[in-house]
């Protein structure tokens, strides 16, 4: 599978550079999926639902499934986070995996940075790290530097690192 991170620090434009660029090359025909990564107890289910009640009551899985789409939840009940390699093999085929967050993993990546975080880049001590998409100016060492709108160009580079 053909895997390519976007990371960041907090408020960078992670999320909406993802989604532009599921847009973008999804809509230039390649099939794409997502794997987003979040440092809380992230809740995808709600009190009084039945699925949560099913959790709740100490299942492992639930899987909810109706005319429009499935979901599978899996409660780690105290076992450790599983490693992205373990996560990517759970989904389906297709031309390309979007990864948001996991700074630290081994795959490729763009940094998204804004200026109004006031943080630095992670370029600077992050090898995997292979362009910048920016909304002002950066010093990148040699990266490729793209203006963080330009979703079109931002959607090339990766498609030619990846070999789409």
């Amino acid at each position: 599978m053909r895997i390519y991170g976007v990371t960041g620090w907090k408020n960078s434009g992670k999320t909406g550079l993802v989604e532009r660029l599921v847009s973008e090359i999804s809509g230039r025909g390649f099939t794409v999926s997502t794997i987003k990564h979040a440092h809380h107890a992230t809740e995808i289910d709600h009190p009084g639902r039945d699925s949560y009640r099913h959790r709740e009551a100490g299942a492992r899985e639930v899987l909810v499934a109706s005319p429009v789409r499935w979901a599978l939840m899996h409660e780690l009940r105290d076992q450790p986070e599983p490693p992205i390699e373990e996560l990517l093999q759970k989904l389906s085929p297709v031309d390309l995996i979007l990864v948001e967050g996991y700074k630290r993993e081994a795959h490729p990546k763009v940094e998204a940075h804004r200026s109004e975080t006031g943080r630095g880049l992670l370029a600077t001590t992050n090898e995997t790290i292979k362009a910048i998409a920016s909304d002002s100016a950066v010093e990148a060492d040699g990266l490729p530097v793209f203006d963080l709108d330009d979703t079109a160009s931002i959607a090339d580079f990766i498609l030619g690192e990846v070999g789409l």
